[in-house]
């Protein structure tokens, strides 16, 4: 399901604006509490599992065992990826042309071809590589 096929409530709606504003991962409970608990938990985790199938939100389990949620730029561009640092967990958005290159060789040597809508690599953000 994309962002533009969805049905929207006044709930979803305003996790979804709280979401929006979190520059960093977040869990469940951080949602609950920053909805100063208006909305029930049980609603939180189905509204979150749609706002993962439509795109709107990455879902990870952190090195601590517990699951974050991140918002998802969105971006019209075909050509973009997000990059995921495993160490805090950020997840960053990039408009590069370069996933073209990569796509191509995937497809012509691995026969597999790629789905550009939600790319995610994985490795170290700079400040965790600069932590260490």
């Amino acid at each position: 399901m994309s962002r533009n096929d969805t049905y929207n409530t006044k709930q979803k709606d305003a996790i979804l604006k709280i979401i929006k504003k979190q520059n960093k991962a977040f869990t469940i409970k951080d949602l609950y509490n920053l909805l100063k608990y208006e909305t029930g938990l049980t609603t939180i985790y189905r509204l979150v599992d749609k706002l993962i199938a439509e795109g709107y939100i990455s879902k990870h389990i952190g090195k601590d065992n517990i699951t974050y949620y991140q918002y998802l730029e969105k971006c019209d561009n075909e050509n973009h990826f997000y990059l995921k640092c495993d160490e805090c967990g950020m997840i960053t958005h990039v408009d590069c042309d370069c996933i073209d290159e990569l796509s191509s060789h995937i497809i012509k040597d691995h026969k597999f071809k790629l789905s550009k809508e939600n790319i995610m690599i994985n490795g170290l953000c700079d400040n965790c590589c600069n932590g260490r």
